[in-house]
């Protein structure tokens, strides 16, 4: 009814005979969210729903990856994406492999939400022991444009090889999604499944569960290099807590998970969006649990970016620093 009683309003001058003024037209918010099968599709389908009742916007959200959403935010082919925050200080430097010396200006920092951690998997009776041993081997790693994939391509440099190595040693490389991922491994075809998201993920229980998994750790002095050349990274352990079959904990390469925006989205679009976001925490609780982890006062927490005008008066106004 409310959209309908929009449509009226908007096109009434042109029933009346008047000029038809674009300010009575919604602008639309597009959110570029993630793979099906991850956390960040359902909670931005949740986000777009939150949004949508904000008088003066539209929103739509659509599946997308944390490298492609940077770049089609930097090109205002969406308003709001999802990303990591070494993805975003990457894109934003336009530095590393994955963006060309090509730095992406038009992003700005929304929020930050949770840690993400670098997950690679191997058969629990595999003999692959750590990441050089994937050189050889059949892998997914992830899709071209996720950030993930470029996490990965990262850890695979520091262990002495590229994924063109693993071609020419004779393994294959699949770039699927999660979905695939777990039924390919379950039927043996392909040897280590890796994923940048949230933990536990649905993804690595099931295969947890069956035909059963083993987790590949990354050495402490490669994680260090890492963070000292890219802020946006952390160092997370992964513990029974998270998965049961782990019998000790394993470290990795984790990132926090942020919202970025274009910079020429309206100020007030982007106050009211955070506003909207953080007064209705508890809706997106009962999407997915892990965000019960995520709170206000961590909202600029591995912030690599500058902050929407929008969004900092909103911190500015509840004291978050």
């Amino acid at each position: 009814m409310r959209k309908l009683f929009k449509v009226l309003l908007a096109t009434a001058p042109l029933l009346l005979g008047g000029n038809f003024s674009a300010q009575a037209a919604d602008e639309f918010v597009r959110i570029a969210s993630g793979p099906s099968g991850g956390s960040w599709y359902p909670l931005s389908a949740k986000m777009a729903e939150i949004f949508d009742k904000i008088d003066g916007i539209s929103v739509s959200s659509g599946p997308g990856g944390g490298v492609g959403n940077v770049l089609d935010t930097n090109k205002k082919e969406a308003e709001l994406g999802w990303t990591y925050g070494h993805t975003s200080y990457d894109a934003f430097k336009g530095q590393g492999p994955t963006f060309e010396g090509k730095p992406n200006p038009n992003i700005r920092h929304l929020a930050t939400f949770y840690p993400a951690a670098l997950q690679t998997v191997v058969p629990k009776d595999s003999d692959i022991k750590t990441y050089s041993d994937l050189k050889t081997k059949n892998i997914s790693p992830g899709k071209l444009k996720w950030s993930g994939y470029a996490a990965a391509q990262l850890i695979f440099d520091k262990y002495g090889f590229s994924v063109a190595d693993v071609k020419k040693s004779g393994g294959t490389v699949h770039h699927v999604g999660y979905t695939d991922s777990v039924s390919l491994m379950k039927d043996g075809h392909f040897e280590a499944f890796t994923a940048l998201t949230s933990f536990p993920q649905a993804s690595f229980l099931d295969l947890e569960f069956s035909p059963g998994i083993r987790f590949i750790g990354v050495d402490d002095a490669i994680l260090k290099g890492i963070m000292s050349d890219n802020p946006g990274y952390i160092k997370i352990d992964i513990t029974k807590d998270h998965y049961k079959s782990l019998e000790k904990p394993i470290s990795t390469l984790g990132a926090v998970t942020i919202m970025v925006t274009h910079k020429d989205v309206s100020e007030e679009t982007i106050y009211k969006i955070t506003k909207a976001l953080w007064e209705n925490h508890g809706d997106l609780v009962k999407v997915k649990g892990v965000w019960k982890s995520v709170s206000l006062e961590n909202a600029l927490l591995g912030a690599a970016l500058p902050v929407h005008p929008g969004a900092k008066k909103y911190y500015d106004e509840n004291g978050v620093k």
